[in-house]
């Protein structure tokens, strides 16, 4: 894997106080050098998680002992899939801090790796009460995921039926817990309610985070079709895509360029001087051979009398012998 360079777009000043604090046991130069990378990682994280994951492993080839590396790393590994290295990095970072803020993603690193069994016993254990209320709610969520990887979707429903999800105020947790929910609900065919639950999710989803939108489309039975794309065809519309029309090849117009390359060659043109010489000496052949033709014909009788005479002659100097 190529090397990315540290990256120079950015300043260590953008970086969180809290992981700047952690940096300071490293050499000043270092320290600067990690801090781009960290930065570079949070903010590509959402959209580019490729780039951010590449950011990630320069910044821990730099500083493996600080918790805040490895933690940035176990996040971008999450963010690509690689669930096992993310669970690795998650739990360093947990033994260099013994914060338990991490416990509810490790769970879900489990899940991730086809282990809900072990997510689920995860959501039983004392490192939970630990945990702030976002944290419970997210554990929650894991364990509910879990319930449903494990094919329990009825106890998915009863695990996120909770206070926070009743609750009316809306807090940077309630647009997933509630589409979480509404999620669960649509397993069980319990549609009339998850389309009430998706509505509530859409409603608090301020920041887009959710697809609660397009969900609720789909069992309104709404279609969005782009009018710009050619392969969708909708019923009823009269224009059909350009593949499926029936014109004649001979009807299409084609290139400039097509035309003059498949024109025969014609030869020169004579101009009208030409045409009349050929015309004059064409007429002046015939009138030779029409002459000749009367030549010959006038020729014949000569012949004839000049015969008849030489054999008048004969006859005489027979009778004279």
């Amino acid at each position: 894997m190529k090397r990315l360079p540290i990256a120079e777009d950015v300043t260590g000043e953008e970086i969180d106080k809290g992981v700047r604090q952690e940096l300071m046991s490293l050499p000043k130069t270092l320290a600067e050098d990690v801090a781009k990378n960290l930065v570079m990682v949070a903010k590509l994280l959402d959209d580019e998680p490729e780039r951010a994951y590449q950011y990630s492993r320069v910044a821990l080839r730099l500083a493996s002992r600080v918790a805040a590396v490895r933690e940035a790393a176990g996040f971008a590994s999450y963010a690509v899939g690689k669930y096992a290295e993310a669970l690795a990095e998650f739990r360093a970072a947990r033994r260099m801090t013994g914060n338990s803020e991490l416990w509810p993603v490790m769970a879900d690193c489990e899940r991730g790796m086809g282990r809900p069994e072990r997510a689920l016993a995860m959501a039983g254990e004392p490192e939970v009460q630990k945990l702030d209320r976002a944290g419970q709610v997210e554990m929650r969520m894991v364990a509910a995921g879990a319930r449903r990887d494990m094919g329990q979707a009825d106890a998915a429903v009863v695990t996120l039926q909770s206070p926070e999800l009743a609750s009316n105020s809306i807090q940077p947790w309630t647009a997933r817990l509630r589409y979480a929910y509404a999620d669960a609900l649509l397993a069980v065919d319990r549609e009339d309610e998850a389309r009430e639950w998706f509505a509530k999710a859409l409603e608090a989803d301020q920041s887009g985070s959710t697809d609660a939108s397009d969900r609720l489309a789909e069992l309104d039975g709404v279609e969005f079709v782009d009018a710009l794309d050619p392969e969708e065809a909708v019923d009823g519309d009269a224009r059909q895509p350009v593949e499926e029309s029936k014109v004649e090849e001979s009807e299409v117009d084609q290139p400039v360029e097509e035309s003059e390359a498949q024109e025969p060659e014609v030869d020169e043109v004579p101009s009208d001087e030409d045409m009349v010489e050929t015309e004059a000496e064409t007429e002046t052949e015939a009138e030779a051979e029409a002459e000749a033709d009367d030549v010959d014909d006038a020729a014949e009788p000569v012949a004839e009398a000049t015969s008849e005479v030489q054999a008048a002659r004969s006859d005489e100097d027979g009778d004279d012998r």
